[in-house]
């Protein structure tokens, strides 16, 4: 029995220095081409959350409108929040006249997302990094 285990050892190799090196270099190279995708990945993340905070603001600012005779025009964060309790976690301006309004929040990436609604009745979509993360290269998001 102790015979057999002997000669088992002898026949079992390790691996070499160089075999270890080389899937150290593939685990890095791997790991460099997975990290930055991540990262990007998760700023995409919290710019679809600022995204939808300006989208509740949106919502948010048309029933402000609704409750005082179709004016937008008086509008604050603070009269927003007390629409919609949940923009109180999330960096939004307002900017309101009588019959247009624009409304922003910021994500954590640093970028800015507004929704801005013309006197004409059209809206536009933009956001201030254009290219990065979840900012299209046109500079405008949404539909």
């Amino acid at each position: 029995m102790v015979q057999k285990l002997r000669e088992r050892a002898r026949g079992e190799g390790g691996f070499t220095l160089v075999e270890l090196l080389v899937v150290m270099l593939i685990l890095g190279l791997l790991a460099a081409i997975a990290i930055p995708s991540f990262f990007n990945q998760r700023d995409k993340a919290r710019d679809a959350d600022a995204k939808s905070a300006a989208r509740t603001a949106q919502t948010a600012i048309e029933t402000y409108a609704t409750d005082n005779g179709g004016s937008y025009d008086g509008a604050t964060v603070n009269a927003l929040v007390n629409i919609e309790q949940t923009l109180t976690d999330r960096v939004i301006n307002v900017s309101a006249t009588d019959d247009s309004y624009t409304v922003t929040a910021e994500s954590e990436t640093g970028n800015t997302f507004s929704i801005t609604r013309n006197s004409d009745g059209t809206t536009l979509l933009e956001c201030e990094t254009a290219g990065e993360a979840g900012c299209p290269s046109s500079g405008t998001w949404g539909d």
